[in-house]
């Protein structure tokens, strides 16, 4: 073999050598890397804990001009005269400790005509009045007496004024 012909044969071995490396090699993947760890979040506060529900329930809501010694109605209304006096006894039974209670007279467009509310301590059966009276006499028409403990709708009472 010639001295030429060896060279190039020697070219040709490096050139297929050099092609074979670069086209067998791996691109680099790019490596991951892990932020540093993060400082431990501070444990979520709790909600404000909740009143517990009152524990009493309103057994009967009766209306009337007039309440005995017991404080129920004698003679129950759903008819009143302009210059009545309005008693709301609202009847409960269950345990309460300083519990609201409240009555509302609606009249028939949605204005209230009254509003009072009484806290409740109670380990059993009881009743609260309120009476509603006006300097005025009341307005014609139809009314609702609305009963709440704690803020929440209790029961209510339709009733007219003639």
């Amino acid at each position: 073999m010639t001295h030429r012909h060896r060279l190039n044969l020697a070219i040709a071995a490096a050139l297929f050598a050099s092609i074979a490396v670069v086209g067998c090699k791996k691109k680099e993947e790019p490596v991951a890397t892990m932020p540093p760890p993060a400082e431990p979040a501070p444990a979520p506060t709790p909600p404000p804990a909740m009143p517990a529900p009152a524990a009493i329930t309103v057994t009967s809501v009766t209306l009337g001009t007039a309440a005995g010694a017991d404080k129920k109605i004698a003679a129950p209304l759903l008819v009143f005269t302009p210059k009545d006096k309005i008693i709301v006894s609202v009847a409960t039974d269950g345990t309460a400790s300083n519990v609201d209670v409240a009555s509302r007279l609606v009249f028939q467009d949605g204005q209230t005509a009254g509003e009072m509310k009484q806290a409740l301590n109670t380990t059993g059966a009881e009743t609260t009045n309120f009476e509603f009276t006006n300097a005025n006499p009341w307005p014609a028409g139809k009314y609702k007496a609305e009963v709440t403990v704690a803020g929440a709708p209790a029961q209510s009472v339709d009733f007219e004024v003639k």
